[in-house]
C-alpha cells in the first residue's frame, strides 16, 4: 500500500473521488489538445470511470487516482497503478496538469518526488503509454527520463509503450 503522502515534497496530495469529477473535469476542460489526440470527448462519466477502473487482475487497493494541489488549487491529477504490470513495477494510466501551471516546471517536480517515493520503496521500474501523435505528451515524458519500448496499434490510434528504470 502507497503512502500518498509522500508522492510529493512540494505539493499536498490527496485521493480523489466521486465527489471531486467536477474540479477534475474542469482541469481537463483546459486540456482539449489532449482529447483530440485521444479522440474522445471529456466528460464527467468518463472521468467517474477512470477513478474506479483498473487493468485486468489489479485490485482497487492498488489504484490510486491522486490529485496534486497547491493551496487549494488542482495542480494535477494521476491514475497510479502500484504493483502493475508486476510487482517490482507501477504503472501511470492518466496524468493531466492544470493548464495554467504547464511550462512551469510543476509536472517534471511531481514526476521526480513521485518516482523518487517509488524508488524508496523498491520499485525498480516504471510504465506508462503515450499516444503516438500527441507531440507535447511525446515531449513531457521523453523529457522525464522515460524510453519507448513498443508500439501497440489500437482503433483510436497508436499508443507508445514506455518505461523508466529506478534503479
Amino acid at each position: 500500500m502507497l503512502d500518498i503522502d509522500r508522492l510529493s515534497k512540494n505539493y499536498k496530495v490527496r485521493k480523489m473521488n466521486d465527489a471531486d469529477v467536477d474540479v477534475i473535469f474542469e482541469l481537463c476542460k483546459g486540456n482539449g489538445e489532449y482529447f483530440k489526440w485521444r479522440k474522445e470527448e471529456n466528460s464527467k462519466k468518463r472521468i467517474l470511470e477512470d477513478l474506479h477502473i483498473t487493468p485486468p487482475s489489479v485490485e482497487e487497493s492498488d489504484k490510486y487516482y491522486v490529485g496534486f494541489f497547491k493551496d487549494d488549487d488542482l495542480i494535477a491529477v494521476m491514475d497510479l497503478i502500484d504493483n502493475y504490470p508486476e510487482n517490482y513495477m507501477a504503472f501511470v494510466g492518466f496524468f493531466m496538469m492544470n493548464k495554467k501551471y504547464q511550462g512551469s516546471g510543476a509536472g517534471t517536480k511531481i514526476i521526480d518526488d513521485v518516482l523518487s517515493y517509488l524508488k524508496e520503496i523498491g520499485k525498480k521500474e516504471i510504465r506508462l503509454g503515450i499516444d503516438k501523435d500527441n507531440p507535447q505528451s511525446n515531449r513531457f515524458w521523453k523529457k522525464n527520463g522515460f524510453m519507448i519500448i513498443d508500439e501497440i496499434k489500437k482503433d483510436e490510434g497508436t499508443i507508445l509503450y514506455a518505461r523508466r528504470q529506478l534503479s
